[in-house]
């Protein structure tokens, strides 16, 4: 039995139908993970591409968008035991380099845009990122960034366990190797998001960016 019938065996792999309310979140694309030579960079040029085609989407259609950025105090005593395991998360201290600090170019965001600070893999873990999504009655969450095995990772199913419907733009996530990354995605799938191409989630935005003008229209 392969993998694929595996799972469907098991019942994995249902379908979640995206809502009308939705925000898109850009995970910690920062230069430390694009720039050759940083010990967090990823080889992700092209998921930069493309999450910045679906960040400028999202723009134009009004849609709320939020980007996390990873800090850590003097020393990583906020960073705990995440800290401790994973060495090059030193790149985001306090003091180094805040080159590799910044926004990857095409994603920095915009004045009127949510910026979360995090200390831990998941956007949603010791952050005010579900409440700020619940006070905007959004239902869907678009996710783009990195890593996939990780961050993305996390936050997907942290999505799902706020009750907010994960979209994982497949073109627009990215890992340090391709092994990680199609296992990650393949998990998220089965159990817990939908994966979707950019171009699907680029007609998503369009469509609610139309339905709403036509409610206006109605109204």
């Amino acid at each position: 039995m392969d993998l694929a019938d595996n799972y469907a065996r098991g019942g994995f792999g249902g379908r979640l139908q995206p809502g009308q309310s939705p925000a898109l979140i850009v995970v910690d694309f920062l230069e430390a993970y694009v720039r050759p030579g940083a010990l967090l960079y990823a080889a992700c040029e092209a998921a930069q591409s493309a999450a910045s085609r679906l960040l400028e989407r999202a723009r134009a259609c009004a849609v709320p968008i939020l980007h996390t950025r990873v800090v850590y105090q003097a020393g990583g005593r906020d960073g705990g035991v995440f800290f401790r395991k994973v060495p090059a998360l030193r790149t985001f201290e306090q003091g180094a380099d805040p080159a590799l600090q910044a926004f990857a170019a095409g994603l920095a965001p915009a004045p009127d845009e949510t910026v979360i600070t995090k200390q831990y893999a998941s956007a949603f873990f010791g952050t005010s990122l579900g409440s700020t999504l619940t006070a905007q009655g959004i239902d869907t969450l678009m996710i783009a960034g990195v890593s996939t095995s990780g961050c993305i990772r996390a936050t997907a199913l942290d999505a799902c366990q706020y009750g907010f419907i994960p979209l994982v733009v497949r073109e627009a996530v990215a890992d340090r190797a391709p092994q990680p990354h199609e296992s990650a995605l393949f998990d998220l799938q089965a159990k817990y998001a939908e994966v979707i191409a950019l171009d699907a989630a680029l007609d998503y935005l369009s469509a609610i960016q139309a339905a709403r003008r036509q409610d206006r229209a109605a109204d």
